[in-house]
């Protein structure tokens, strides 16, 4: 069945061996077996056997192709974990008898590396358009008829729609520059304002497109974008495979601060070696201190401290969204992330 879990590489890859130094180890209370149900994900059954899930590629075997395009794991398979070697692995086995019956469903789709739901709004949404890309990306020129603002179902004009065989487009408005924190003067990219979305009805310049969703009002002047491809995130957790050091932008949700599961966006991108599936470890910088001595004030600086991971789900090339999966304390805007 081509849905099975593949037999997987006898060998780590030299990509994966440079990466870590350290022995793998096992969570402290690893199950022998796990039988994968719905709502299971890659790293939450990296969690139960590993201390450190963003190493599941090690105890899989995995290489570099294989982390990009992963073995795909459904409900009804059972994960096995193999103590026998020097390294422990991971495999798929088949349920003995005396365990309930549960079977792979050939419809089901394969578990996805983090919460889907969680993470949908920002797959789906443009997010960040590139400085170079706002001058030549589709623009409404006209609203039809006397409108001030259109909303589902009105006709728009738009200007420079070329892009062939789309189907879906999505309508921004370019907000804010993103800034990076390390250099207030390089702007990483603009942030889109999400609108709503349209499909094209007539070709010509201007050519002619009805909006088929509005989320916001939707003007002359706003830009439109063919919507990317919604796509399941089954990368597995990997670390970057060069060195990056970048800060937490901004937290979304309308929050200062975040927890687990709250989506951020990171000052570094695809030009400095991330991907999607990239892990990133969250550091705080050291607070200053005063201590009175015998009568003498000392200041102290606190030594910088790890308290969190991320999973990097959405690239661009200067930019990056990703999943806050575990911190014991607040994220907060401006921590400092790079590899784990």
């Amino acid at each position: 069945m081509r849905r099975i879990i593949s037999a997987l590489l006898i060998c780590f890859s030299t990509w994966v061996l440079a990466q870590q130094a350290k022995p793998l180890e096992l969570a402290p209370d690893a199950p022998d077996r796990h039988i994968v149900v719905p709502g299971d994900t890659l790293w939450g059954i990296a969690s139960m056997f590993l201390k450190d899930p963003y190493r599941w590629p090690e105890i899989w075997r995995l290489n570099k192709e294989d982390i990009k395009n992963p073995h795909r794991i459904y409900p009804g398979q059972v994960v096995i974990l193999d103590r026998s070697g020097a390294t422990p692995q991971l495999k798929i086995g088949k349920l003995v008898k005396a365990e309930p019956r549960i079977y792979v469903d050939a419809n089901a789709e394969a578990i996805s590396a983090i919460p889907q739901n969680v993470i949908e709004p920002f797959l789906s949404q443009p997010l960040v358009v590139e400085a170079n890309a706002l001058a030549d990306a589709p623009r409404i020129v006209a609203l039809q008829g006397n409108h001030i603002t259109v909303g589902n179902g009105d006709i728009v004009y738009v200007t420079r729609a070329t892009a062939k065989g789309a189907k879906q487009w999505q309508v921004f408005r370019p907000g804010a520059p993103l800034v990076d924190p390390d250099d207030e003067t390089r702007i990483l990219g603009y942030e889109a304002a999400y609108l709503g979305t349209a499909r094209q009805t007539k070709a010509g310049e201007p050519a002619t497109f009805e909006i088929t969703t509005a989320k916001q009002e939707i003007d002359r002047n706003d830009n439109l974008l063919p919507a990317p491809p919604l796509q399941i995130i089954n990368y597995v957790p990997h670390a970057p495979a060069r060195q990056v050091a970048g800060r937490i932008i901004r937290i979304y949700g309308g929050v200062g601060e975040g927890g687990k599961f709250s989506i951020v966006s990171v000052s570094r991108g695809a030009q400095d070696g991330l991907d999607v599936g990239s892990v990133l470890a969250v550091h705080r910088t050291g607070a200053e201190v005063a201590n009175l001595n015998d009568d003498k004030m000392e200041n102290y600086k606190l030594p910088e401290e790890r308290y969190g991971l991320l999973f990097v789900f959405r690239v661009f090339d200067r930019v990056s969204y990703a999943l806050i999966m575990n911190a014991p304390r607040p994220v907060m805007e401006g921590d400092t992330v790079r590899n784990p």
